[in-house]
């Protein structure tokens, strides 16, 4: 693929993806085999079949696979994530084992043959171009008959066989989300991106799992939800829950920079001042608090 501004030449991956049974097939080009694109993939393959196997078996790349094993494949977790959010099981071909991915396999050199090979002399300007490109053709080699049954295609098995048995989607489709490992602080926050996110007092200095998209943090311990925020992209900024904090916190908290303005005002319009100087000099709300409390 071509830069329409600098003329530079970019290749792309294709994803590939096959029913066992009537190796009805997706395709699709994206730009990397990163975690994001990988699981968008998933994703859009399950809407193009317009419903749910009951297992996948991928390949070992590492976006879905971190340590393969024969009996417990170490997953992912935002693989683990999708695929529990689809209820659908993992089970990842053998390393060195291409019986495992026969299927697939064989789709692959199917797909080089019958669509990459047509356009590999097509100059594309954009990814929504290339897929614009691979549909028609995608749609041809599924409706193709087979040789040795020629009334018979990858689409009429896949109605026959296939359909009937894939579970339905669920109502929302899966949102992208990654993981990280956490250590709550003192405080009872974790960091995130250099934003805070408060956590149950009683989680401090223990190691938790927090759970993000682009628009929400979830934070796990030993797998159940202990607190959930909006998320922000705030750089050294706070998000806290006041029920997360201890009662004496609780009680602080009430004391607010424009409270605390309030209460010197009526000790006199010096004292107002004074507090009001104070507080413009910290940056975090904590903080002011605190030195505050310390000038009383």
């Amino acid at each position: 693929m071509s830069n329409i501004k600098t003329g530079e030449l970019k290749k792309v991956e294709i994803f590939v993806a096959t029913l066992g049974a009537s190796n009805y097939t997706f395709v699709e080009a994206t730009w990397t085999q990163s975690l994001p694109d990988w699981i968008g993939s998933h994703v859009r393959a399950f809407e193009f079949f317009g419903g749910l196997p009951e297992i996948l078996v991928p390949d070992n790349l590492k976006s879905g696979v971190s340590s393969p094993h024969l009996y417990e494949p170490d997953l992912n977790p935002t693989y683990q994530d999708m695929a529990e959010h689809y209820g659908v099981g993992v089970l990842p071909a053998r390393v060195q084992s291409p019986k495992d991915k026969a299927k697939v396999e064989e789709a692959v050199q199917h797909i080089e043959r019958r669509i990459l090979a047509r356009l590999r002399n097509r100059i594309f300007f954009s990814l929504e171009e290339v897929n614009q490109a691979i549909r028609p053709l995608l749609e041809e080699v599924n409706r193709q008959p087979f040789q040795k049954l020629p009334e018979e295609s990858r689409l009429s098995q896949f109605e026959k066989l296939e359909k009937p048995l894939l579970r339905p989607l669920p109502v929302n489709r899966y949102v992208f989300a990654e993981w990280k490992k956490a250590k709550a602080g003192i405080d009872y926050h974790i960091a995130l991106d250099g934003h805070y996110y408060s956590v149950p007092f009683t989680f401090a200095k223990k190691n938790l799992d927090v759970r993000y998209t682009s628009a929400t943090v979830e934070v796990f311990y030993k797998g159940k939800r202990v607190a959930s925020h909006i998320r922000s992209y705030k750089k050294g900024g706070h998000t806290t829950v006041k029920e997360h904090m201890p009662k004496k916190h609780q009680k602080y908290a009430e004391w607010t920079p424009e409270r605390i303005i309030d209460w010197a005002n009526t000790k006199g319009s010096s004292v107002g001042k004074l507090a009001k100087k104070i507080i413009e000099k910290h940056i975090h709300p904590g903080n002011r608090i605190i030195s505050l409390y310390i000038s009383k």
